[in-house]
Formats: structure tokens, C-alpha cells, sequence
């Protein structure tokens, strides 16, 4: 009986793997990445937006996540090749953006402009960053 637990379990992990690949694999499926756009001089409240951001992101989206439809990445646009996003979101300051692409190409994005406001109350942080990502893939194909 453990037996067949052990490979029940473990067929399951290997179909979830195989979904996460697929979704992951395929161009045409919709993807959200959610950038943290920072430059190379960073202040503690620079740093703090990242962490927070990356954290809510990372506990409120795991399913999302593991599927491949949602990840985080944090771009130092002062970095060669990555000067294109300044322009792209017309980026004044350290910034969250939300993008969904699809085929290949950016449908939508939005740029969660209340996480500097929002910096000092890492609660608030969260619920703004998980309420704006919410409403954002509501609309995602």
C-alpha cells in the first residue's frame, strides 16, 4: 500500500512538471512577468520595494508560478541591453510593472505606481501588490 502511495504521488508531481513545462514551453499561452525596475544606486527603500515585492508575489502566486504563467524578475535598467525598458514604460524612478504578453507580443501592462507610498507598511504593500495582480490577470486570455 505505501508503494502505490509513493507512486501515485509521484506520478502526480511528474504530470504537474509535464503542465508547468508545456505552459512554460509554449509561446502562444499568455505570461505575466511582474518587473521590479531598479538602477544600480539603491537605497534601503529601494531594496525594501523589491523584497516586498518579490515576497507577496512569491507567497500569493505559487500556483501561478509553478504553471508558468506569473514570474518575478527584478532589471537593473542601467545594465547593458536593459536601457529599452525606460522608454518601453516610460520610467521615471524604481517602479513594479506588470506585463502580459501573448504570441510573442506585450498586450497590456500596467506600472503599480502606490508602492512608493505604500514602502513603510509592508501589510499594505502586500495587499496592494496581490489586489493589483488579482485584477490584472482577470482580464488575461
Amino acid at each position: 500500500m505505501k508503494k502505490l502511495i509513493i507512486i501515485l504521488l509521484a506520478a502526480v508531481v511528474a504530470v504537474s512538471a509535464g503542465f508547468s513545462a508545456f505552459a512554460q514551453d509554449n509561446p502562444s499561452a499568455a505570461k505575466m512577468t511582474a518587473y521590479y525596475f531598479h538602477g544600480s544606486v539603491r537605497c534601503i527603500t529601494c531594496t525594501n520595494m523589491e523584497k516586498y515585492s518579490r515576497e507577496a508575489i512569491e507567497t500569493n502566486f505559487q500556483d501561478t508560478i509553478a504553471s508558468g504563467k506569473l514570474e518575478f524578475k527584478a532589471v537593473n535598467v542601467e545594465e547593458g541591453g536593459n536601457e529599452h525598458f525606460v522608454d518601453d514604460y516610460q520610467l521615471y524612478t524604481k517602479a513594479l510593472i506588470l506585463s502580459l504578453v501573448k504570441d510573442g507580443k506585450e498586450i497590456k501592462s500596467k506600472n503599480l505606481d502606490q508602492i512608493w507610498q505604500l514602502s513603510r507598511d509592508k501589510e499594505k504593500f502586500f495587499e496592494y501588490v496581490t489586489g493589483e495582480i488579482n485584477e490584472f490577470m482577470k482580464d488575461a486570455p
